[in-house]
């Protein structure tokens, strides 16, 4: 039980980068945004970065290279971005831990890319000290081909109940011996007692490592937080290094932290076009719908549990899921299954995504019990298939063109389980196959108006997209991606002004 878990180490080799880690007082301070802001700014001025996050815990993922025994692994949406802003490929080395909830009580480990298995958050306690040397090799890996290697915490950095056994905050920096900043977040209020909090709960040598704080979110005049500023640093020692103004920006990027997708939820955009979402438990890669919440003529709604589906929607979502059967069990619990039948008998469209998919059919079936008890659940029988749920899981990236509707697509496969039956005959999309031939993916129904695929990040592609919404007699015209790219640069722009960035770069080592 307390043997070395199997991984390769990295090949000797001079370290290259220096390092930073920027711990939070708390989930969802905007440390992950922070991270991704500071990696474009320093690319911008010619560094090759590295983002890395040891652990996170998130549904929403993104493949990434370098498994464990070679090929695509996964690593979480919040590092994909920060790669991206670093301009750097995803690795799994950037997140060698990632935490997938089951349940409220357990999680899927994936360890450098490989699902290790299936845990209960006790056993996991047990389990991080075991998982420390692959997080400081891939650490180390990432600090062999990098100029700066920016390190994001996890959650609050002080929870004294779960440092004994700490991988991610100053458990890690310890480890690694990492130089760390004390991230606030202002909008809250409350960050003089956080940081002060913060100062005492942590040893002497782990204060030390504090080469200042960040407060984030940030309204108002700088005049007026003077005080506050003063307070923290007599009582801690640590130099106040910046005030990081509000971003408005940042809701339109994608997120990660699901108490951000919860915000997001809230929210309603665009208009014309009604598209419904279930919120569902273990909802998974929610981001799949930040292309159509970015489109004028679209509104998003998420349909909350105790909600009907609003009867003037003419398109209703099923995104993925970490627990298929259990969201689908919950679908049915919430009466939705009746509202669905009767929003395609009028004439309405229902779209399927990963796990979406999968319950759109008659059954799920998971003999081996690999998302929770074995059994069958009732599928909304909506797309003549049936999925079983197989301990293989599929990762694979997708860039090709779709030859159904002549534009071009890409995301990526990342599911367990395989969906059989007659409407896999009608797919929803001809993806050339590189070698001259095509590959069928996903189901249509035979009146088309029921559709589902496996691939995430359809909605993405900005031709495929105008084309889905053109038969809809909507007009797309929002270039995603160059959003997101001006977004990044936007905000590292910000940070420029903001921070001292050859002060923060200096503090690294």
């Amino acid at each position: 039980m307390n043997a070395p878990l199997p991984f390769s180490p990295a090949p000797a080799a001079p370290r290259r980068a220096r390092r930073l880690m920027v711990q939070g007082t708390g989930s969802d301070v905007g440390k992950s945004l922070l991270v991704a802001g500071l990696a474009r700014a320093y690319a911008r001025r010619g560094l090759v970065v590295q983002p890395f996050k040891a652990q996170n815990m998130s549904n929403n993922a993104a493949v990434a290279g370098e498994a464990e025994g070679g090929g695509s692994g996964e690593i979480g949406r919040a590092q994909a971005l920060q790669a991206r802003a670093a301009g750097v490929p995803r690795s799994v080395h950037q997140n060698p831990v990632l935490l997938k909830p089951d349940s409220d009580v357990d999680a899927q480990v994936v360890l450098r890319g490989r699902v290790l298995g299936r845990w209960p958050a006790a056993g996991y306690q047990q389990l991080k000290p075991r998982l420390l040397p692959a997080v400081l090799d891939s650490l180390e890996r990432l600090s062999q081909q990098a100029d700066l290697v920016l390190i994001e915490g996890a959650g609050c950095g002080a929870e004294a109940y779960l440092r004994p056994q700490d991988i991610s905050n100053m458990g890690l920096a310890e480890a690694a011996d990492l130089p760390v900043l004390l991230l606030g977040d202002e909008s809250r209020g409350g960050v003089t007692a956080a940081a002060i909090g913060h100062h005492t709960l942590w040893s002497a040598s782990e204060r030390a490592r504090v080469a200042g704080v960040l407060v984030n979110k940030f309204r108002g005049d700088p005049a007026v937080f003077a005080p506050a500023a003063a307070q923290i640093e007599a009582a801690t020692g640590w130099p106040v290094r910046g005030l990081v103004r509000w971003f408005d920006g940042a809701a339109r990027l994608p997120q990660e932290d699901s108490l951000a997708l919860d915000a997001a939820a809230r929210r309603r955009s665009g208009g014309g076009l009604v598209v419904a979402v279930l919120r569902t438990p273990r909802l998974a890669n929610a981001d799949d719908l930040d292309p159509l919440a970015a489109e004028p003529g679209v509104t998003l709604r998420w349909v909350q549990p105790g909600e009907p589906i609003p009867r003037e929607a003419q398109v209703v979502v099923i995104a993925g899921s970490k627990s298929t059967r259990a969201d689908l069990a919950f679908v049915h619990a919430q009466g939705w299954t009746h509202d669905l039948h009767a929003h395609v008998r009028h004439g309405g469209r229902v779209v399927g995504l990963c796990a979406g998919l999968q319950m759109l059919g008659r059954a799920v079936h998971d003999p081996e019990g690999l998302e929770g008890e074995p059994g069958s659940t009732p599928g909304l029988g909506l797309l003549d298939l049936e999925t079983t749920i197989t301990p293989a899981k599929r990762l694979l990236d997708v860039d090709t063109l779709d030859r159904a509707s002549g534009e071009r697509v890409r995301g990526y496969e990342m599911h367990m389980g395989r969906s059989v039956g007659p409407a896999t005959a009608r797919p929803w999309l001809r993806l050339d196959d590189g070698a001259g031939g095509e590959r069928a993916e996903g189901a249509v129904s035979a009146d088309g108006h029921v559709a589902g695929s496996y691939l995430h990040g359809l909605f993405a592609a900005d031709g495929w997209r105008r084309h889905w919404l053109a038969a809809l007699g909507v007009a797309g015209g929002v270039d995603y991606d160059a959003r997101v790219e001006a977004l990044l640069d936007a905000y590292a722009a910000q940070l420029e002004t903001d921070l001292d960035l050859d002060t923060l770069l200096a503090l690294a080592r």
